[in-house]
């Protein structure tokens, strides 16, 4: 077991081994179930509940933890961060964003939400279609600043493309604001994303 979790790959992998023996248990220890809409339905939730931990548990790190500590480190300590650490959070951060959006999108389209959460429940009654279409807009809203403006913002900080030493920390300060921004909005989405789960 030691040697399982000293590897991430085969932690990651092993973990995967055992949700799939609970899915097959849950499937053949009880009435079981049809691989229908629900099915699909529920995978997907999971898959995007799994990418939105990733991506939220992502930007708090930067916020809460990476940037803070930042000014902290002694110049010598900072490559390990800028050139190691936070390309490798930035890939995973950006990536989990997007899969969290494409399986939001999804599960909504399955459960026939889509349209009516898009437009807020403008004409289809507003309570959960209102509260997950609030979370869903904020959340699609945290993804683009994601991709458009915080990525190509921390190449630039990070040096991964050649920009001017001007250039670099005015990239930076547009990459941390809009970062502090989606921290800003992270709370109400999955407030909103609990509410229409659990308050209607």
């Amino acid at each position: 077991m030691i040697s399982i979790l000293q590897s991430l790959s085969k932690t990651v992998h092993f973990s995967l081994l055992i949700a799939v023996l609970l899915f097959l248990g849950l499937y053949y220890g009880g009435d079981g179930f049809d691989f229908d809409q629900y099915f699909f339905s529920w995978l997907f939730r999971y898959l995007h509940v799994l990418a939105g931990i990733m991506w939220i548990g992502l930007l708090w790190y930067l916020n809460f933890v990476q940037i803070p500590s930042m000014p902290k480190l002694s110049d010598e300590q900072k490559p390990a961060i800028t050139k190691v650490i936070a390309p490798a959070v930035l890939f995973w951060f950006r990536w989990a964003a997007f899969a969290t959006i494409i399986t939001g999108l999804i599960v909504a389209y399955l459960n026939n939400y889509l349209h009516e959460s898009m437009t807020l429940g403008i004409g289809s009654g507003g309570g959960k279609n209102t509260a997950i279409g609030i979370g869903m807009w904020l959340g699609i809203i945290m993804a683009y600043n994601v991709w458009f403006i915080i990525w190509p913002n921390q190449k630039k900080a990070l040096g991964m493309v050649e920009v001017s030493q001007e250039e670099k920390p005015i990239a930076l300060k547009k990459a941390v604001i809009t970062s502090r921004i989606n921290t800003l909005l992270s709370f109400p989405m999955l407030l909103t994303m609990v509410a229409a789960q659990n308050l209607y």
